[in-house]
């Protein structure tokens, strides 16, 4: 009988553990509706890298400090990328 009852808190005890873990994982990953936004973001975000990685492109052809510029993503032109 004591053997029982000690099994039994045992898989009470892994059940509300699991049933615990079950409960934030559901509450913490996206839906699919979520997911597919975060999906469309994604060339936003590599938009934002091309225009970093020109920008870095034109500070090591030029002599000027492009850092020290009030608006450095400005191109010598004027023109704002």
């Amino acid at each position: 009988m004591g053997s029982l009852r000690k099994a039994l808190k045992v898989a009470v005890a892994l059940g509300s553990g699991g049933g615990l873990g079950l409960f934030l994982f559901l509450l913490v990953t996206p839906g699919e509706q979520r997911t597919r936004e975060l999906l469309k973001e994604i060339p936003e975000g590599t938009k934002t890298k091309m225009l970093l990685l020109d920008t870095l492109r034109e500070a090591t052809e030029t002599h000027e400090n492009v850092a020290w510029r009030k608006d450095w993503n400005r191109r010598e032109s004027g023109r704002a990328a």
